[in-house]
């Protein structure tokens, strides 16, 4: 890739990890409209470890007061709500990891196609778009019991499947489960750091199996701008979210599905 390309890339990997928006369906356009060349496993980690190191540093009095919950919970005997939540992000990861080794052949070779990624971003979208008008939409984490978790963990296994959105189908199952917007976006944002962990661990461990040349400088540059891009995305994200609906991440959605269809049909994709 020449630098550019990777900086396109890192951006619209930080953005599209955390928008409800399916960031197979972004990454798809440069190589397969433009013919640019795929970007490779050591980059892929690269964008991967900015996306955690930017979600991490965004929630990080979070995750420090989960930690301290944990330990409280599971070693001293002492259960707090904290400890509650870090269990249930656990638990909920769980589903994601089963499946991801189970059908990580079987969604790389027959799914990555940009018919299914067209079909479910639309149909995904317009889930999302029904969720979001539930009425009553006030449920804290607070109040999450472990078949909510476990709801929630089964949605975000299904983003595995191509143009589904891991952030857009979670936070569509958790305003199905009646969570205002902000508890559903930051379940999903936490819910995403073990995720991430394992899937950077697992291409970490490809990367290193490789004997293909790693080209450090854009690795590096990669990753330092998707953990910029990811960054901004969480925190313009959560700001939004308090004034406006999910309206306009479907709208944008249902655009890029017909926008993917028609370039299937014209003969755009190469």
């Amino acid at each position: 890739m020449e630098w550019w390309q990777a900086v396109v890339l890192a951006i619209l990997q930080g953005l599209t990890e955390f928008l409800p928006v399916s960031s197979s369906a972004h990454l798809i356009l440069p190589s397969q409209l433009l013919g640019w060349p795929d970007q490779g496993l050591a980059f892929d980690v690269a964008v991967h470890v900015g996306t955690l190191l930017a979600v991490m540093m965004y929630f990080r009095h979070d995750i420090v007061s989960l930690f301290k919950g944990f330990i409280d919970t599971t070693f001293l005997s002492k259960p707090n709500k904290d400890g509650t939540l870090a269990w249930w992000i656990v638990i909920a990861t769980i589903p994601a990891g089963i499946f991801g080794l189970c059908l990580n052949g079987l969604i790389e070779d027959q799914l990555r196609h940009v018919a299914v990624i067209a079909s479910t971003t639309i149909i995904f979208g317009l889930l999302l778009l029904i969720a979001d008008k539930q009425k009553n939409l006030v449920k804290q984490l607070t109040q999450m019991p472990l078949s909510h978790a476990l709801y929630i963990g089964i949605a975000q296994a299904m983003a595995l499947i191509p143009g589904t959105s891991r952030s857009g189908i979670t936070i569509t199952m958790a305003l199905f489960l009646g969570y205002d917007r902000q508890a559903a976006a930051r379940f999903s944002f936490l819910l995403s750091i073990p995720l991430i962990l394992l899937a950077g661990g697992y291409k970490t461990y490809e990367m290193l199996t490789t004997t293909d040349p790693i080209p450090w400088s854009l690795i590096f540059m990669g990753a330092v701008v998707s953990c910029i891009s990811a960054y901004i995305c969480i925190h313009w994200f959560l700001k939004l979210i308090e004034k406006l609906s999910m309206t306009p991440f479907v709208i944008y959605r249902l655009l890029l599905g017909v926008f993917l269809f028609a370039a299937l049909y014209f003969g755009w994709i190469m």
